[in-house]
């Protein structure tokens, strides 16, 4: 006999496993949203930067414990989106701009680059504006959530709340910065 007429058994492919649902999900999200995060990530970092974002997000959201009971996996996805620009911009503000040597024959003005760091300046500016101009408890809750990076569970037990009463503080929060940030624009 033929050893190539007969397979060994342990030659024979390995069957995987079904992906999870959430995997699933998550994959489909990928492929029905990716291109419009990358386009919206290429206008608001770089072109440059907008495919390791595109990864990030989707990093996050599979990270997220939100993943789970998704009704608009697109908005999910622009939230974190979003969310991720402000995070690049607190840590740009905070730590500043790095110094560059600049030589005339080699670099040139960046116009574009200036742009979005104005743009991402502004976008702050709105998403502190929002955070303040929020109701004392929904933004005690929402900077409980996403400065102290307590979980629902642990500011319930904190703030004495229901953890559906700090899921509506939290909704009110992203629905009210949303509306002043005005990511459609």
């Amino acid at each position: 006999m033929s050893s190539a007429c007969h397979a060994h058994p342990d030659d024979r492919p390995v069957q995987s496993e079904p992906a999870s649902r959430e995997t699933s999900d998550l994959d489909a999200a990928f492929r029905e949203h990716a291109a419009a995060l990358l386009q919206f990530l290429r206008r608001k970092a770089s072109p440059q930067e907008a495919p390791d974002l595109v990864q990030e997000v989707f990093a996050r959201a599979a990270g997220s414990a939100q993943r789970h009971s998704l009704v608009n996996p697109g908005g999910f996805l622009r939230r974190i989106a979003q969310n991720l620009l402000i995070d690049r911009s607190r840590k740009v503000h905070r730590h500043g701009a790095p110094e560059v040597s600049f030589c005339e024959e080699r670099d040139f003005a960046a116009p574009p680059q200036q742009e979005w760091s104005m743009e991402a300046a502004d976008l702050m500016s709105l998403y502190e504006a929002a955070v303040d101009s929020m109701s004392p408890r929904t933004r005690e809750v929402f900077l409980m959530h996403r400065v102290d990076e307590l979980t629902y569970r642990e500011i319930h037990e904190h703030l004495g709340i229901s953890v559906a009463t700090v899921e509506y503080h939290m909704m009110k929060a992203l629905a009210h910065i949303a509306q002043a940030v005005d990511y459609t624009r």
